[in-house]
């Protein structure tokens, strides 16, 4: 398997971009998984550190099968299959709205008492521990956009060709150490891929 577990992975993206130490990206971690990938990579290169929050909006009887995503400000992306997946406006809507209330449940425990750090302006790196569909992804790149930041780098251990090809025009730039043709999950390259939980999330967060 290419990488041990999350932590070794975050170490081969850090070596990748290591042409930014000195430049004080901002590193943003798609939670919960790239979490603790994302804090060794801002302190490796010398980064600020915070979290992008999406979420994926499953599929009918299939909520682990990503139909689209949504970020904070609500904007929503959806694949190309969503209908066929059996996903009709009224059940996007509601989707949709049950996952907006979980980020704004999450913003409160994650980052209590403060705002998001601001992308405006800033080198930009958003990591994730690796990409299926691409569609979480796809909106927290979309997200950030949003604010202008000078540069938006997609940074990820793993995904499958196809996806990133969807991800070209989201980012300026996309690194991704491995990319199978035989791609079936993200956990197929790590010997390690224990779930991340909440509270090392907020752990991670409150060293920062």
């Amino acid at each position: 398997m290419p990488f041990i577990d999350r932590a070794d992975a975050a170490k081969q993206l850090a070596r990748v971009l290591d042409g930014h130490v000195g430049e004080r990206p901002l590193v943003l971690a798609v939670p919960r998984g790239a979490v603790p990938m994302g804090a060794i990579i801002a302190d490796t290169l010398g980064g600020d550190f915070d979290v992008v929050l999406v979420r994926k909006l499953g599929a009918p009887g299939n909520p682990e099968y990503a139909i689209g995503a949504v970020s904070e400000s609500g904007w929503t992306y959806l694949t190309p299959y969503a209908a066929a997946a059996g996903a009709d406006s009224g059940y996007i809507e509601r989707e949709r709205a049950a996952q907006l209330e979980v980020l704004r449940q999450r913003r409160t425990a994650y980052t209590p008492g403060r705002e998001p750090i601001p992308a405006t302006g800033r080198e930009v790196i958003v990591v994730d521990d690796g990409l299926a569909t691409g569609a979480s992804m796809i909106a927290a790149l979309h997200a950030i956009r949003e604010q202008k930041p000078a540069r938006l780098i997609c940074a990820v251990p793993v995904a499958p060709p196809r996806t990133l090809e969807l991800l070209q025009p989201y980012a300026d730039e996309v690194v991704c150490l491995e990319s199978p043709a035989g791609f079936r999950a993200v956990g197929q390259f790590y010997r390690d891929f224990s779930q991340v939980e909440d509270a090392e999330v907020v752990a991670c967060l409150k060293e920062r």
